[in-house]
């Protein structure tokens, strides 16, 4: 049975338009004991349908050890959203919800490859030469969770050295109670600063500069 309506296919097929360059969604999913894998699976290829600039691949979380390792995932369900390169840009668990249109908006945003950042934010975060993880944990049910999972996807998007992730709280638990996660939006910084609800691009920078000092 299809996840996608025929209203929300036409709505997406629309949004997606014509895409400047090919996008691949790269799903790593286990059919044994990994809940919503298959219907992660299922929604990447629906959306990948819609569009023939996209592409799905499929690999197996335990047995796909060199996808694994190359594309860094190390939970799932996950699905890496690669364009011209791969620009660190990931979704941990089912976007679904408000997070359907974050997936939808990864897709525009690495198929432009163009980063939407103010010009100030843009010249900071091309300046930065030391790894940065984001982990952006939301809940389908959060209006303004997509704000904050697209910021930090623009950040990847503009520098190598950055990663961003979308993590479902829900589907992780685990993560949730490691990096104290009461409410959502939370953008995890390195593991050890964090910003809470859809803060804007200068508050996030603002924090992102602070992480980046202590650790100098």
């Amino acid at each position: 049975m299809p996840m996608l309506d025929e209203k929300i296919r036409q709505e997406v097929q629309n949004a997606l338009g014509e895409l400047a360059d090919p996008v691949r969604l790269v799903v790593f999913t286990q059919e044994f004991e990994c809940q919503f894998c298959r219907e992660n699976r299922q929604l990447a290829e629906e959306v990948a349908a819609l569009n023939p600039q996209i592409s799905t691949e499929v690999y197996n979380y335990v047995l796909d050890r060199v996808q694994v390792e190359q594309y860094g995932i190390d939970q799932i369900p996950a699905i890496a959203v690669i364009g011209e390169k791969d620009y660190g840009i990931r979704f941990y668990g089912i976007p679904s919800g408000y997070e359907f249109g974050s997936l939808i908006q990864a897709i525009q945003l690495v198929s432009a490859g163009q980063p939407l950042l103010t010009d100030e934010g843009l010249k900071f975060i091309e300046s930065v030469e030391q790894p940065l993880n984001l982990q952006v944990f939301v809940t389908p049910t959060c209006p303004y969770c997509p704000q904050a999972v697209l910021l930090a996807f623009n950040l990847a998007l503009a520098n190598d050295q950055v990663r961003a992730s979308m993590v479902e709280a829900s589907e992780f638990p685990h993560l949730a109670i490691k990096y104290q996660v009461m409410g959502v939006p939370r953008t995890v910084i390195n593991e050890d600063y964090h910003i809470e609800g859809a803060a804007p691009e200068p508050m996030v920078l603002d924090k992102i500069r602070e992480a980046l000092d202590e650790s100098e």
